[in-house]
């Protein structure tokens, strides 16, 4: 498995976004050109080591969670993001939801 850098580029936008960040603040707060983020967004580069750990400590993640579509062993990412969709939902949603997720894992299983 290689290096997404669609992805990696994709869940930086989402979670710059998320904070209300532009890209020149994000580019301001990692110390990376506001023309290598927009470039690095777009998958129109490859990031190195130091750029990514620069962009992960500004926008508070860790490695990671920016890297999530690369990694094999990435489940702790996607229960905490599964965590943080259901955390404002009523016990009567998360029920319905519990409920949709074994139907899913049922159907997933038996391909």
């Amino acid at each position: 498995m290689g290096i997404d850098y669609i992805s990696i580029g994709n869940r930086i936008k989402e979670i710059r976004t998320t904070k209300g960040w532009t890209q020149a603040k994000l580019a301001e707060e990692s110390g990376v050109e506001p023309s290598n983020i927009s470039h690095i967004e777009r998958a129109a580069t490859k990031l190195s080591l130091p750029t990514l750990v620069n962009i992960a400590n500004a926008l508070g993640v860790t490695l990671d969670e920016i890297a999530y579509g690369s990694l094999v062993k990435s489940s702790h990412v996607s229960i905490k993001m599964i965590d943080e969709i259901l955390a404002d939902c009523s016990p009567e949603e998360l029920k319905s939801i519990a409920e949709v997720i074994k139907t899913t894992k049922s159907v997933l299983k038996n391909k």
